[in-house]
Parts: C-alpha cells; structure tokens; sequence
C-alpha cells in the first residue's frame, strides 16, 4: 500500500550516510541549483481551464470511529473553469499542508513545494454547465493534495472532482487551522484483517464528499448522472466499494490497489477499470514484474461478481508511485531509488494513467466511443 513507500525514504540511516558521500563529490550542491529550478504539474488536457476550492465538511449523520465528536473531513474541489477566465494561480500546498513535504534529510533530493508551479486557478467561477462528480481517494497514509496533477486532469474534461483526506488515516490531513496526524487504528499495519472494516468508513467518507458536492456546487449534474469514484492504492478499494453501495453510481476507477470490503464478493454494478503497475496483480493478471499475487485471487472475485463494463490494464513500467503526484516532482538520486517509481518516465506515466480514465469515464458516463477498449480477463 501507498504508506510503504514513505516508510522506505524514512530509512534516515541509509539516506545520511548517502548524504555524507556526496557531499565531499559537489553533488549537493549540484541538487541545490537544480531544486531552485521551478517545476511545473503536467497541464490538463482537457477542454477546460481548472479552478481550485478547499472545504471542511462534517458529516452530522455520523461518529467519527477514530476521534471524538462527529466525522469531519478535508476535502479539495477541482473544478471547470471557463478558457477565457484568468486569475490567481494555486499555491500546491499552501500553509500546513506544506508538511506534506518529505522531511530531512530525505528532504534535500526533493524539490520544494513553494516552486512547484500549479495551473490551478484559486477560487474562480466554474465554468456555465452542469457537470457530473466524480471523488478522488488517495492511497493510506498520503492526502489528496497529492493527486492534482490527476484530478485537475479529470476537471479538465468537464468534472467536479471531490478529493478527500480520510481523517487519521492519512499521516497528514489540516482541519481548523490545525494539523491532524494518522491514528494507528485508523491506519492499521494488516489491512487482511482490518481492511474490510477501515474501508467501509473511507466508502461512507466518499459517498458524503460527493453529496456534499452535489449540493453546494450548483454547476453539479442532474442526480441521475451519478457519481463516479476514483481511488488509489487503499482508496481504489474504497472507490469501489463507495460505488457499490451507491444507488447511482456512474463508475468506479481503482489504481493500483487490492479491493477489501464486500465489493470482493458482490462485485460492482457499474463500469469498473483497473489500472495497475507493472509489479502489481489487481487487474486479475500480475504484471511482467509481481513477486508475488497479492490481491490477485480478491480481484477476480470482484470480477466474477461483476455485472458492468470492466476495463483493466497494466501501465508499463509504473510502480505503485507512478499514480500520485510524486511522478511530477523534482527527485533526485538516491531518494528516487526508495521510491516506488518505474523505469517509465514519470510525466508519461501520468498521461498514460489520465488519458486511461478520461476515456473510460467518457465512455461510462456519456456513452462516447471507446474503440479497443483493454478487456479483463478472469
């Protein structure tokens, strides 16, 4: 899951003495010039300029199962926004989200956010229309900040994106001003025996942001749309089991993530598509480089039980990380080694993963054409 990635650049020991070594060799200095360097996130390819809203929701319906008082959540809004508007960009990470930044001294290999440059514009009109939602979920342990370069893509072609930052169970999420760290129940280490529970609350967490969604954004498409979800890794499970349980939902994305909860079992009614990396099984089919067939034997039990469309897929040359925005930061060697992160070039492994779910929810949601469209086998 995506947690294991962080907790591999933690390894403080290993990346010290690697720092000490280049040191003497100017390399650092050398990383110094290069993180000044403004990076930019991959423009979107949709038809759309894009526009950013942040929001703090709470769910009065429901306890919080990890903290006191009733659920509240993070949740960051990308948007349509019309070609001629102009405005002030996005900061990436603004304020306390900054902390999202890995930490030293893994910290020097990694370009700052603060020249990170985001298209996003911040706090514009959307766009004249109505256009469906669709909810983002990111993988355990990371937020959904970290999947813009996703989710403005999927704003782009005429969305309303709902990312959510699952309350405990990310390592960091900022509600009242303040930070909010992970829970070790709401981020368990075995999620074979917790995750069928853990994924129900992200499933609940999921349905509520795209209600929400719905009903203050007044550019939301008719209720008989429906509403698709996107998920990585842990929230590719919680993507689709929210769709399972959701009276109309329109589609279900899951990236690189083992399903957990009943979906397994009783399959989804909408179309699904699996994305997956190169190491992973959760297409069905393990990929050139699985070590193992984790997930394998869950995914086609959530095939087989499966009535809609299926798409499933494997990126070449992807690593679990390769579907998060880490694919469009500076990294430098060693650090992009600890990293999950293909042979692939990471800016083209996230057109790949894009340009995969803008025409599988255009197919799913307005019937658009969608010719060789990769089948599941199962």
């Amino acid at each position: 899951m995506a947690r294991r990635g962080v907790r591999r650049v933690r390894t403080a020991v290993v990346i010290a003495v690697l720092f000490a070594l280049l040191a003497g060799s100017g390399y650092v200095g050398w990383i110094a010039v290069k993180r000044s360097e403004p990076v930019a996130l991959p423009d979107p390819t949709g038809n759309f300029q894009v526009g950013r809203r942040t929001f703090e929701w709470t769910d009065t319906t429901r306890k919080d199962p990890y903290g006191d008082g009733q659920r509240k959540l993070s949740v960051w809004v990308w948007h349509p926004v019309a070609k001629d508007v102009t405005g002030r960009k996005v900061q990436y990470a603004p304020g306390l989200w900054s902390d999202l930044h890995l930490k030293a001294p893994a910290s020097v290999f990694q370009g700052p956010f603060d020249t990170l440059q985001d298209p996003a514009f911040d706090r514009v009109a959307v766009a004249p229309g109505r256009f469906p939602v669709v909810v983002l979920m990111p993988g355990l342990g990371l937020s959904a900040p970290m999947y813009a370069s996703l989710a403005e893509d999927i704003a782009s072609h005429g969305y309303l994106v709902a990312g959510v930052t699952p309350t405990y169970s990310a390592d960091l999420t900022v509600l009242d001003g303040q930070k909010v760290e992970a829970k070790e129940d709401a981020q368990p280490k075995d999620l074979d025996e917790q995750g069928d529970l853990l994924v129900n609350t992200w499933a609940a967490d999921a349905r509520f942001a795209g209600s929400m969604v719905a009903k203050q954004l007044p550019n939301s498409a008719e209720p008989s749309v429906g509403t698709a979800y996107v998920g990585h890794s842990f929230g590719g499970a919680a993507a689709l089991e929210a769709c399972r349980t959701t009276e109309r939902c329109a589609a279900a994305v899951n990236l690189d993530g083992s399903p957990y909860g009943e979906a397994v079992s009783k399959g989804v009614h909408a179309p699904i598509l699996l994305l997956g990396a190169d190491d992973s099984c959760i297409t069905g089919v393990c990929g050139p480089d699985a070590r193992g067939d984790d997930g394998r034997d869950r995914a086609l039990s959530l095939l087989k039980a499966s009535t809609g469309t299926s798409w499933c897929a494997t990126v070449p040359g992807t690593r679990h990380y390769n579907f998060t925005d880490y694919g469009a930061y500076y990294l430098a060697l060693p650090l992009r080694k600890y990293l999950p992160l293909g042979s692939a070039g990471p800016r083209h492994a996230l057109r790949v993963q894009n340009g995969y779910i803008s025409t599988f929810l255009a197919n799913a949601i307005y019937s658009a054409p969608a010719p060789g469209a990769p089948a599941c086998s199962s």
